[in-house]
């Protein structure tokens, strides 16, 4: 079971240096994608803020064409079965998100996102954790997940 983060949706869903990386890990899949409300959340919050970003700047954040294609296709795919929703013991989640929290931001310099994404792979039984983002992914690893990108 694998679980992506926001780095990993938006690689997927909206062309971006990673895109290629992120479609070839996707089609390697031989079972959905772990996915969560929280997830879903992020993602969609990301898509608007780039689009923010791009009518401020044109040469940063998304189109909104591309926004709103990804924003429709993430649902036509949880449909189709690239993702299987799970529920989630968000309280459990915090718990580990505090622990990892405590263990590791000193360190590490973790975002809050970045953790509770970690902590929800871990609550839901992941192996796989699938990112873009490098101090996420030195966590991830730390936590015994593998991250194949």
């Amino acid at each position: 079971m694998i679980y992506p983060d926001t780095s990993f949706l938006c690689a997927l869903y909206i062309a971006q240096s990673h895109s290629v990386r992120a479609i070839q890990s996707a089609s390697r899949l031989t079972e959905p994608l772990l996915g969560t409300s929280l997830l879903f959340f992020e993602f969609r919050q990301s898509v608007q803020f780039q689009v923010f970003r791009f009518t401020r700047d044109r040469s940063q954040g998304y189109p909104p064409a591309a926004a709103k294609a990804a924003m429709a296709a993430l649902p036509s795919d949880i449909t189709a079965g690239l993702f299987r929703v799970m529920p989630v013991d968000w309280p459990a989640v915090h718990r580990t998100a505090e622990r990892l929290a405590l263990q590791h931001t000193i360190k590490g310099g973790y975002r809050s996102f970045d953790i509770l994404h970690i902590a929800t792979a871990l609550e839901l039984g992941a192996s796989g954790f699938l990112t873009f983002d490098a101090n996420q992914k030195k966590l991830a690893v730390s936590e015994g997940l593998q991250v194949p990108v």
